[in-house]
């Protein structure tokens, strides 16, 4: 059992760790948030309640729930996924992806992570994460990030309701991407304004934060 990192991510911002390297070459880092701030006092034993994302590019990418069978993959800043506390973050690799063909990945990757399949102890945010960790580097995330979901799935009557929580509470508006966003702005997200009344996503609404922009990734067009 390796124990919890208590250090926080140092050194160089993500524009500079990018510099130093090609544009295709980036560092793939797991961030962590508590979702309790009972973690303070747990966390030494090797147990929490916590909420990740994986860094990749200069954004952070997890998986919230909403009610609907689309993408419930969503971009943040790092660090900065809104209605949670930032604890620390975990260095687990390099790639040499570029961005166009990690998008390209990403967008795959969000047709299998609906927001209606969300599920605490089967498929939550931290599966989510150690999954994109091991298709990206074949590096695994921490035990300790998920090991509540692993002992809810055995004593799941243990784990009280107010535990059902997801890492984005609104309704997700999803917005297009180009190469021209990878040129022009790769850190900041295009929120769409155009709604087409014959299509589905005009139910989804588009999400209010405080701390910043939670932007959902769309998959494919089938």
């Amino acid at each position: 059992m390796s124990d919890p990192p208590f250090w926080q991510w140092g050194g160089m911002d993500s524009g500079e760790q990018e510099s130093t390297s090609s544009a295709s070459e980036t560092v793939v880092v797991l961030n962590v948030y508590d979702l309790s701030p009972a973690n303070n006092y747990t966390v030494w034993i090797g147990f929490g309640i916590f909420h990740s994302g994986i860094e990749v590019h200069g954004k952070e990418y997890g998986f919230g729930a909403h009610e609907f069978s689309a993408s419930g993959v969503f971009e943040v800043e790092p660090r900065t996924c809104p209605g949670f506390v930032y604890r620390c973050s975990v260095a687990l690799g390099r790639i040499n992806m570029p961005q166009t063909e990690f998008r390209n990945f990403i967008e795959n990757m969000a047709s299998e992570y609906h927001g209606d399949t969300y599920h605490l102890i089967s498929k939550n945010c931290n599966h989510f994460s150690d999954d994109l960790s091991c298709r990206l580097t074949g590096t695994r995330i921490p035990g300790w990030v998920n090991r509540l979901a692993r002992i809810g799935a055995v004593c799941s009557c243990l784990l009280p309701e107010s535990l059902q929580l997801t890492a984005v509470k609104q309704l997700p508006e999803y917005h297009d991407y180009s190469d021209e966003d990878v040129v022009e702005s790769p850190s900041t997200p295009h929120e769409s304004t155009e709604r087409d009344d014959s299509d589905q996503e005009k139910h989804l609404l588009s999400p209010t934060t405080v701390d910043g922009a939670v932007t959902f990734i769309k998959e494919p067009q089938s």
